[in-house]
């Protein structure tokens, strides 16, 4: 299993605004920059994470990106559901596009289905606090003081 780019950089972005001040604002291309990636595919998340409810997204002369929830409050598990497309390891969980001959007695993709679902109950133990535990940490490799190893 792949996480998609898209849900990688939402969980950045979560984690970035978790250890600012409560209520603090950030800009996506501050965000962008601080880990090197793109603004234009950071701001398509962040308009996702503010219609899910999890960000508040201001426009113009001091907007900016802020939690609406607690960081506690957010669950790793619920976000990832949420911002991926679709969770087909393999072509038999796509009901409409299966076009495997052995799926009626194919054990592999009740294998798979279990590394599934315990995949995401292992996220499900996790919140966005318990991303950002470590504020000064992430802040020194934020700001591009330490290298990653």
């Amino acid at each position: 299993m792949r996480m998609t780019m898209y849900t990688d950089f939402s969980l950045r972005l979560l984690i970035y605004l978790a250890i600012r001040p409560t209520g603090e604002k950030a800009t996506v291309p501050e965000i962008a920059d601080s880990y090197g990636i793109s603004k234009h595919h950071l701001m398509k998340v962040a308009q996702h994470l503010a219609k899910l409810g999890y960000i508040e997204s201001t426009r113009g002369r001091g907007g900016g990106v802020r939690l609406l929830k607690e960081p506690e409050s957010i669950n790793v598990g619920q976000v990832v559901r949420q911002m991926e497309d679709d969770f087909h390891l393999v072509e038999c969980f796509d009901r409409e596009k299966n076009g495997c001959p052995i799926t009626p007695v194919c054990s592999l993709k009740h294998a798979l289905g279990r590394a599934l679902q315990a995949y995401l109950a292992v996220l499900d133990d996790y919140t966005l606090q318990d991303l950002a535990h470590n504020p000064l940490e992430l802040l020194t490799f934020l700001n591009g003081n330490q290298q990653p190893t």
